[in-house]
Formats: C-alpha cells, sequence, structure tokens
C-alpha cells in the first residue's frame, strides 16, 4: 500500500464531526489531486492492558472487522460511497487514533484532517481530544474541521437536542 502520491489522511470515527470531516478530505483531496487515505484507530475492548491479561487472536479479528464495518458505513453516510474519481486507502489499525494518525501523517507533504470535536465543555473535560493530540504532535498540515452547523446548534441547546433524539427514536420505532 506503499505510495510516493501526496495523501490527505483524515481520521475516521462515525461521529458527525468526523463524517463532516471525510466531506471536506475528500473536497482537499480533490482540489489537490491527493490520495485519501481513511483511518480508524481502535483498541480492544477493555484496553490493551486487559487484553494483555486474557489475549484472543479471534477477538482482535472481531474489534478490526467491526471498526472495519463503521469506516465503510462512514463513507456511506458521509458521501454515499466512496468516490469513484478517488484513490482511497482504509486502514484499521490498532492503536489510540491520536498517536496512530501522527504516525500515519509522517511526510511534510501529507495533510491531515481531523473533526474538531465537540463544544460541549463536559465532554472535553471528560475526554482526550484527538484533534488537539494531532496538532501539537504531527510532522505535516493539520486541518481541523469544526463540527458540523446543526451539531454546533445543538451542543448549546441540551433540550434540543433531547426533543430530536425523541423524534428520530419514535420515527424509526413505525
Amino acid at each position: 500500500m506503499a505510495t510516493d502520491r501526496p495523501r490527505v489522511i483524515v481520521g475516521v470515527s462515525g461521529s458527525p464531526g468526523s463524517l463532516h470531516a471525510l466531506r471536506c478530505a475528500v473536497a482537499e483531496a480533490r482540489l489537490r489531486d491527493r490520495e485519501v487515505w481513511s483511518v480508524i484507530a481502535w483498541i480492544p475492548q477493555g484496553g490493551e492492558l486487559a487484553y494483555g491479561r486474557f489475549p484472543c487472536p479471534t477477538l482482535l479479528r472481531i474489534w478490526r472487522d467491526a471498526a472495519a464495518g463503521r469506516m465503510l458505513t462512514a463513507w456511506e453516510e458521509a458521501l454515499g460511497g466512496v468516490p469513484p474519481d478517488l484513490t482511497v486507502h482504509m486502514i484499521a489499525p490498532r492503536g489510540t487514533p491520536g498517536p496512530m494518525l501522527v504516525q500515519l501523517a509522517d511526510r511534510d507533504g501529507d495533510l491531515l484532517v481531523v473533526g474538531a470535536g465537540t463544544r460541549n465543555v463536559l465532554v472535553r473535560t471528560l475526554t482526550r481530544s484527538v484533534s488537539r493530540y494531532c496538532l501539537a504532535r504531527a510532522r505535516c498540515a493539520v486541518l481541523t474541521v469544526p463540527p458540523p452547523p446543526l451539531e454546533r446548534e445543538l451542543a448549546h441547546h441540551p433540550l434540543a437536542r433531547r426533543r430530536i433524539i425523541r423524534q428520530i427514536t419514535r420515527s424509526h420505532a413505525h
């Protein structure tokens, strides 16, 4: 899979922010005539420490395949599938997202695209920010994509978010 062509490397998780980042990465790849490397990093459920105590190669394959499935679903949801006009590489390496993205985006000409994450103060406090990690450590250009407008609006209106989730849940139940 090694190539010398310039790359746009995009972190994918399936979140609304990562879907927005994926659309932006595709636009950048077209604009700059680059390959797209779509990356979904994963770790064993329970963490590496727990897996080290009770290793199971079958479970690793299941988790890797599940991550790859989430990436394909993200492409479907963001763009209706992989665009035929681009060279796209999809990889699901085992590792923590920030460090894995920085490790893969190791060329000066690379462009690393990541979602900027949520604006919710509580969530930001409790979780690590992949975008902040990449901005601080990447050796290439990093494009952080803010959340899509609807997600930004919902972040400031928790009651509206609950109402929309209830509406979606009801519509799927019927």
